[in-house]
């Protein structure tokens, strides 16, 4: 495949657009487009945004495209997964003036072998060196890193970039990470494969987002994961969880816990009880 750049195929933000952007996520356009930017940026996306996989869940529709991320988690108050995660972050980089390239990945591709490519999305950034920018995972790292193989550490969770097989690299999240890993090649882009798996992973039944709500947010040291009515909170060396017990309960964890305005919660709140019963028949 290609090297294609986030500027070379119209993924990226206009003007206002990402004047709009940075402002959601509180920042200044950089003076320098250099790593301590590029780690500053990183960050705040990931502290302003939820990661949640609410559409494919409620079966709601959702775009794969960068202007649709911007639509639902700029102008509304959503979060996204790693097609509009990273695609929106990836989007507003390549309108600062990054040169940026949309890599096609693999989430446990090491247990689904090559049926898992195309079911994730991540960054590269080419600065002095190339970078992993990556605010798709929910729960990994909060700062971009070399793309090279080592051991990574951020706030105490320790990550690594391993070689996978056949050129591939695999990026390994941290013991207690819901997603175990991704697989990468540092110049494989694959528009094409990425918009298959969307719809695939939009809705079908097989798909871990259609029968479970995932919902995740980074914390000053880890993170809250709401999966189905389990809320965890997660640092390095720490976990404890509570459960959801109502509808109103739902709604309100949305709106302080995730920044969510989501619209009929108690339909979510319906879903999951039915969830529930049919694993308990």
């Amino acid at each position: 495949m290609t090297h294609m750049s986030s500027n070379e195929n119209g993924m990226t933000l206009t003007a206002p657009q990402l004047e709009a952007y940075l402002a959601r996520i509180g920042m200044e356009p950089p003076a320098c487009l250099d790593i301590h930017s590029l780690s500053q940026l990183h960050r705040a996306h990931l502290m302003t945004f939820t990661w949640e996989a609410l559409d494919a869940f409620m079966g709601w529709p959702s775009g794969i495209n960068p202007a649709a991320a911007f639509a639902k988690m700029v102008e509304g108050r959503r979060g996204g997964w790693c097609y509009e995660m990273n695609g929106l972050f990836g989007a507003a980089l390549a309108a600062l003036g990054f040169r940026v390239t949309r890599l096609c990945g693999g989430v446990d591709r090491e247990k689904l072998g090559d049926t898992a490519i195309g079911n994730h999305l991540t960054l590269r950034v080419d600065l002095d060196r190339p970078y992993l920018a990556e605010v798709g995972v929910a729960d990994a790292i909060v700062e971009p890193v070399p793309l090279a193989v080592g051991a990574i550490s951020q706030r105490g969770f320790d990550f690594s970039i391993m070689p996978a097989d056949d050129g591939w690299l695999r990026f390994n999240n941290h013991v207690r990470g819901i997603a175990k890993s991704f697989d990468f090649r540092p110049d494989h882009s694959d528009e094409a494969a990425m918009a298959d798996m969307h719809g695939w992973l939009m809705r079908d039944p097989g798909s871990p987002f259609t029968n479970a709500l995932a919902v995740l947010r980074h914390t000053a040291n880890g993170y809250i994961a709401l999966q189905n009515d389990r809320l965890r909170t997660v640092t390095s060396v720490s976990a404890s969880e509570h459960r959801i017990t109502s509808a109103d309960h739902l709604a309100d964890t949305f709106e302080t816990v995730f920044d969510l305005e989501i619209p009929r919660p108690e339909r979510v709140w319906d879903k999951i009880q039915a969830i529930g019963q049919d694993e308990a028949a």
